[in-house]
């Protein structure tokens, strides 16, 4: 557990990092890598230069100390104290780092300060030099800061002891003013470096940013898209091979709608072809066979009529019936194969007929409503389509849904015609349904649409049924020339 938690703050980060602009990223870079330059050179810069001036306040300290001490000596001798107070006081004049200075007799008794307002007895104590001492120094912590303290004995300790303190005050404010100097100069840096980063990733990313909206143009089918080549480098190159890439696209997808237009064509051609086909065998069937047939059972009737034994007229009987089936399922075929009242009476007057002669020859109950058909007929491509897309969609129904109960509605609504037929029948899988090989009635229910510009909808699951959702664009105008015999509504 503990070992993915690095893992888990670093995808944390990855995430927050790698959702900003490229832009943003490189000003970032940037900027952090000036201000933790600046900021580190400030830190080092400030610890030296305390540590140098500490060590030389210090060496100061004792340098001033012993310089007291060996002017001092001679007044103390004479025991002049007022020339000692005055070299005290030249002495902290003259340095301007000297807090205090003052000096005591053998005994340790004050004779000589600079502090005006009363000596502080504790002072006192505070540091002392032994008689062998070259001087001994302390750090003693004031209100003010550190002092460096240092005593130096006057006359090897016979004569007393002097007393120097240097407060680091000055040597603080000399160091706050330098790092002020050096704050300010990493302020001004990070400014001028994030200006000239923030016009550098502007060169660098707008050819980035056109790229990157080019492609999305290209994703939403416009190939037609170029991009300029802005300099000879990695990214020239990149926007010459998008260029590169979006031309073959383009050549790839006229040829491709080339093709497709050829296939439409002839899937088209094919289509009509076979209707009229369909209406040449079916026209065929009823003014040849049926009349052949019609003829034929004239005959077996006269033949039966005529015939004065039992046994023949019962057989002519048999025979006459077998060709009455005959004539019932040629016209049976005529009608499915193209059913003349499409022609002549339009498209819901064929569609009442189909569906009552589906539950004539199947036990299934079908619902059939139609809308805003009345009045005008549709294209007869159209008529056709529909016909064919509602006969397919109940064959299926019929054949292998296994149902009790269908619905198809047409409905003329906002330019186009859509078609419905629906079934409580046990479904199937839809993703399958688009593969020919396995479902080649919703195969050439699609191909019919896509050739109007429509298109096929499929909601099924096993078990529950399925819908067919048909939609073809029609123009709102009327069609001349082509009125309806049959006003359905």
């Amino acid at each position: 557990m503990k070992s993915q938690l690095p893992f888990h703050w670093f995808e944390r980060f990855w995430s927050v990092a790698g959702a900003v602009s490229v832009r943003t990223k490189i000003l970032g870079i940037i900027l952090g890598l000036v201000l933790l330059l600046g900021l580190g050179v400030t830190v080092q810069v400030r610890a030296t230069l305390i540590q140098t001036m500490d060590a030389q306040l210090e060496d100061q300290a004792v340098s001033v100390a012993r310089d007291l001490a060996a002017r001092a000596t001679d007044l103390i001798l004479v025991n002049d104290l007022y020339a000692l107070h005055q070299l005290l006081n030249e002495t902290q004049a003259n340095n301007a780092n000297v807090r205090y200075a003052f000096v005591v007799d053998a005994k340790g008794q004050v004779i000589a300060h600079t502090f005006g307002d009363g000596f502080p007895g504790d002072l006192l104590t505070a540091n002392a030099a032994a008689s062998d001492d070259h001087h001994h120094t302390i750090i003693l912590n004031t209100d003010e800061g550190k002092v460096w303290d240092t005593a130096v004995p006057i006359f090897d300790g016979r004569a007393g002891t002097a007393r120097v303190g240097l407060s680091e005050a000055g040597i603080r404010q000399t160091v706050n003013a330098v790092t002020g100097q050096l704050l300010l100069t990493t302020v001004l840096v990070s400014v001028i470096g994030v200006t000239a980063a923030a016009f550098l990733t502007w060169i660098l990313t707008r050819p980035i940013l056109q790229l990157a909206q080019a492609a999305q143009a290209v994703g939403r089918g416009d190939l037609s898209q170029r991009v300029p080549r802005w300099a000879d480098d990695e990214i020239g190159d990149l926007a010459e091979s998008f260029n590169t890439m979006t031309a073959a696209l383009a050549k790839a997808e006229e040829e491709r709608a080339e093709r497709e237009q050829l296939r439409a064509r002839y899937v088209s051609g094919v289509i009509a072809a076979q209707e009229d086909e369909r209406k040449r065998i079916a026209r065929e069937l009823h003014d040849s066979t049926s009349q052949s047939l019609t003829s034929l059972l004239v005959g077996m009737r006269a033949l039966s009529d005529t015939c004065d034994s039992l046994a023949m007229r019962q057989h002519a009987e048999e025979l006459r019936s077998v060709a009455a089936q005959a004539l019932d399922e040629v016209h049976n075929l005529a009608l499915q194969l193209r059913p003349s009242v499409l022609d002549d009476l339009g498209l819901p007057a064929a569609l009442e007929r189909y569906v009552a002669d589906c539950q004539r020859r199947y036990p299934l109950h079908i619902d059939l409503a139609m809308r805003g058909l009345s009045g005008c007929r549709l294209p007869a491509e159209v008529e056709t389509a529909l016909y064919r897309i509602v006969q397919e969609g109940l064959t299926n129904v019929a054949r292998h849904a296994q149902a009790s109960t269908a619905s198809v509605m047409l409905e003329r609504r906002d330019g186009a015609v859509r078609a419905i037929v629906e079934d409580d029948g046990r479904g199937f899988d839809p993703e399958a349904a688009g593969r020919a090989e396995e479902r080649l009635g919703l195969y050439g229910i699609r191909e019919r649409a896509e050739l109007l510009g429509g298109r096929l909808t499929i909601e099924s699951e096993p078990g529950r049924g399925a819908s067919l959702f048909v939609e073809i664009p029609v123009s709102d105008s009327p069609n001349p020339g082509a009125k309806a015999g049959h006003a359905y509504v």
